[in-house]
């Protein structure tokens, strides 16, 4: 299992970060040691000191498929969870100024929590999901897919000519804007319209 993540899908998410909005998807990889299952708490590591939240809709790839042409990617998902690309701020700026990849900073052990999921046939139209984040009971993002720079069709289009997706495979779509930091103690809920999906404990 692999997982996939796509940076800079929403244009106010770029905006608060000051990133070069991108004319193809982001692409970047987290290890399966990344995944925290579902009610497992998140242990703060000690190399870092500025963890962000950044919470995204993840398709869970249900066979396997290449080169996978945007008209059929729907039929290579059949549901959709809630996930947290935890990242290590910090780190990240202080790669990204020498022009260095940043994976310590994305791919750490721990940094992919994971919530629930749903199948695709009771979210509706998947242009249209809502989806939002509570820190310690405040809304901290939201976010709806008909903001997606690239929808997911077109972000399973382009990842499949680099990778060979597997059954089980994650990816993880992008982020909306109101990312920021997480402490000791903090309690993260995450929503799918109205129904909790993601439920993790910072400790």
């Amino acid at each position: 299992m692999k997982i996939i993540a796509i940076g800079r899908n929403y244009a106010a998410h770029i905006a608060e970060l000051a990133n070069e909005r991108p004319d193809k998807p982001v692409v970047f990889l987290k290890p399966e040691t990344a995944v925290l299952k579902p009610g497992m708490p998140f242990y703060y590591p000690d190399f870092t000191q500025n963890i962000h939240h950044e919470l995204e809709l993840v398709l869970k790839i249900s066979k396997p498929g290449k080169y996978i042409e945007k008209k059929f990617a729907h039929r290579y998902f059949e549901e959709i969870g809630l996930g947290l690309d935890l990242t290590a701020r910090d780190l990240q700026d202080e790669c990204k100024k020498k022009g260095l990849p940043w994976e310590i900073a994305k791919a750490f052990n721990g940094s992919a929590p994971m919530g629930n999921f749903m199948p695709v046939k009771e979210l509706g139209d998947l242009n249209s999901i809502d989806f939002h984040l509570n820190v310690n009971g405040e809304t901290r993002q939201q976010g709806n897919t008909s903001h997606l720079l690239f929808d997911f069709g077109t972000i399973l289009e382009y990842v499949s000519q680099f990778f060979l997706l597997k059954k089980g495979d994650l990816i993880f779509t992008g982020t909306p804007a109101g990312v920021g930091p997480i402490q000791i103690g903090d309690h993260l809920e995450g929503f799918i319209g109205d129904k909790k999906m993601l439920d993790l404990e910072v400790k």
